[in-house]
């Protein structure tokens, strides 16, 4: 399938797409005419990637782990070094919340420092 076909049945730009493959994410092949050619898994395959983006995965994570994805689903087969992959971006994650919360806490210092009431937030 062309890559508007691949957009429109997943409903992710062309850019998008293209952007995917620039980071070795998907796969195409190219025509004679230059088109771009996708097998017919590769909605499946963007799927894919775009449940592992809302993880909060990198492109370079993702990369890796693509070809331990099965399904449409969340479900990853067991591959060399999955777990630790999983972990060290579940460890940078939380180093990033973490940073956050010290940044958030040190504003609210700031604000009732000046009397001022703290913008209402989900988490407070």
């Amino acid at each position: 399938m062309r890559i508007g076909e691949l957009a429109r049945r997943t409903s992710v730009s062309t850019r998008l797409l293209r952007y995917y493959e620039k980071q070795g994410l998907l796969v195409s092949t190219r025509r004679s005419n230059g088109y771009r050619e996708y097998a017919e898994d590769a909605p499946m395959i963007v799927e894919q990637i775009r449940g592992l983006l809302a993880a909060g995965l990198t492109t370079d994570v993702i990369r890796e782990l693509l070809p331990c994805a099965e399904g449409r689903g969340p479900r990853l087969n067991s591959c060399p070094d999955l777990v630790a992959t999983l972990q060290q971006a579940l460890r940078g994650m939380q180093d990033r919340i973490d940073h956050l919360t010290r940044n958030r806490d040190a504003l609210l210092r700031f604000l009732d420092a000046a009397g001022a009431e703290p913008a209402r937030t989900p988490s407070r």
